[in-house]
């Protein structure tokens, strides 16, 4: 019975559920979200976290950037330069250190990464001091989907609010539903939130508030409207006669 109370609560959505999704690497931004009700990854059903630190952890602000496969940093030893390199994150989320072997970077932030490099080195140097530069990353983006001119995935350059995103994404198309075009933000690496937002409230300059800012990595989808969809199940001929018999 919890199970299926929480499977209905997924398909009916509420104002900023969320929904089990894998996560992709991104630049966090520190502007602080409201997080509301939040599933774990790890569960296809979904209930609420009930572990210890859980709901703290998911209240975290303020994020710092983690490793993600192609980022390029650069290794700096203040004590031994001969050992100074830069390395790419492979495909698999390793990087290949010079005398020290393959070590497990990504989901790192460069400050646990330093500490990961410091372990691997700790057999042939003494306390080293390692200074991590980030070279190369994956740059900012969000994705468009839905009724839209353009659907598909654009660099997020500077502040960008949903109403911008869906012009830069071609803009609304004549089935878009204004009204409910869906958030989703990543919360953290195992956590979705998932808001819904009425754009056409904030289009008819009712409610600005709902124009929220885009972050990268977020996903905005606009749902087909409703006449629309009926509208194809209406047989054509039908109108078309009638007009024809009483013009």
């Amino acid at each position: 019975m919890r199970k299926m109370i929480a499977l209905l609560a997924v398909i009916v959505w509420v104002d900023g559920g969320t929904l089990p999704i894998r996560a992709q690497c991104s630049v966090e931004h520190t502007r602080p979200t409201p997080v509301a009700i939040a599933w774990n990854v790890s569960d296809a059903v979904g209930t609420t976290p009930t572990e210890p630190g859980a709901r703290d952890h998911l209240l975290r602000r303020d994020q710092r950037y983690r490793l993600c496969a192609s980022d390029v940093i650069a290794l700096t030893f203040a004590l031994t330069p001969e050992f100074d390199q830069t390395v790419s994150i492979q495909p698999d989320g390793y990087a290949s250190l010079a005398g020290a072997g393959d070590v497990h970077l990504e989901g790192l932030t460069t400050e646990e990464a330093g500490r990961a490099i410091q372990t691997a080195y700790a057999g042939i140097l003494k306390d080293p001091i390692i200074t991590i530069e980030l070279k190369d990353f994956n740059k900012p983006y969000f994705i468009v989907g839905g009724q839209v001119g353009h659907p598909g995935k654009y660099d997020l350059r500077g502040d960008t609010s949903a109403t911008q995103a869906i012009e830069i994404a071609g803009g609304f198309n004549d089935v878009a539903k204004h009204s409910q075009v869906l958030l989703f933000r990543r919360v953290n690496a195992g956590w979705l939130e998932v808001k819904q937002i009425n754009l056409k409230r904030v289009l008819a300059g009712h409610d600005v508030s709902e124009d929220l800012e885009v972050r990268s990595g977020d996903m905005l989808y606009v749902p087909q409207n409703l006449v629309s969809k009926v509208k194809r199940l209406i047989p054509s001929y039908g109108v078309g006669a009638y007009y024809q018999l009483h013009p």
